[in-house]
């Protein structure tokens, strides 16, 4: 059977104990199994969401990796596509977390999930689309890693995760503008691996479909040009008697399944670790095999 949503630690083993991260878009799909991922490996969480419709979710969530991880987490509300984001999201955190004794605070772990899209073509991109996407995808995750560098530590044990996409590297008819945001995510990756060498790992990961809101409400036109290339992703093909029913309903049309989010949480998990140390400046497949590169 599958690994459950939050893909949770087992037997006592916990990896993050005691270290503090921040989650931008932890209210909703891969935000919340990354979230429930770190949690249930000891790490305490600062939990980011934008919206005031997502405060309930994103507060239930805090509650329930408490109860169930007995971790310690803050929920800030902040937008990743203004200036004042993501400077309030560590000012925040540091005013919840800072010892009450010495004043000291270190953020150990970043996961830069948050991130928009919007399928256009040439002749449809306009100005106001292109800076929504880049102040969000791309602009977010420099100004909050700005932030964060003051806090981070000075031994190497710091982990940065970026979350970019294959659409980065496939060219997908309609992603100008998303797969450029995540082409710009990538280089920044590395370009800040060598930066904070002595500071942090950073790493990205590329996911393709996942089994999320955004892919129910997909088109039969988005997934006819996206099934060839699910039919040949290794990961993608369905397995009936283990597979959530209306995937296996659905995988005619789609040419096999998305990911679940727990997959995608679990290589985040993997790279937030002390095992992870060797490996840094990469995008690491978060996709099934979608996109394989040497």
């Amino acid at each position: 059977m599958r690994t459950p949503a939050g893909g949770a630690a087992t037997g006592g083993y916990r990896p993050l104990e005691g270290k503090l991260g921040i989650i931008t878009g932890a209210s909703r799909g891969i935000g919340v199994a990354i979230a429930q991922n770190l949690a249930s490996k000891g790490c305490n969480l600062i939990l980011n969401y934008t919206s005031d419709s997502s405060a309930t979710a994103c507060n239930d969530l805090s509650t329930q990796l408490s109860s169930e991880y007995g971790t310690s987490n803050l929920v800030i509300q902040a937008d990743m596509g203004l200036p004042t984001g993501p400077a309030h999201i560590v000012t925040t955190a540091k005013n919840h977390f800072s010892h009450p004794k010495t004043g000291k605070f270190q953020i150990d772990i970043l996961v830069n999930n948050a991130g928009v899209s919007k399928n256009l073509r040439i002749e449809e991109c306009t100005i106001e689309d292109y800076e929504w996407q880049y102040k969000i995808n791309v602009l977010g995750p420099l100004l909050l890693m700005q932030a964060v560098v003051p806090y981070l530590p000075t031994d190497r044990s710091g982990r940065v995760v970026n979350l970019s996409s294959v659409s980065s590297s496939e060219g997908f008819i309609g992603q100008t503008v998303y797969g450029g945001t995540k082409a710009a995510l990538e280089a920044m990756t590395r370009t800040w691996a060598r930066e904070l060498a002595e500071r942090a790992t950073v790493n990205a990961i590329n996911p393709g479909p996942v089994k999320t809101d955004m892919w129910a409400g997909t088109t039969a036109e988005f997934k006819r040009r996206l099934k060839p290339f699910i039919e040949q992703t290794p990961g993608s093909a369905i397995r009936k008697e283990v597979d959530d029913g209306d995937l296996v309903a659905d995988a005619e049309n789609a040419g096999g399944r998305p990911a679940y989010v727990h997959e995608i949480a679990g290589i985040v998990g993997m790279l937030t670790t002390g095992d992870s140390q060797w490996c840094t400046g990469q995008v690491v497949c978060a996709n099934g095999g979608m996109r394989m590169a040497i």
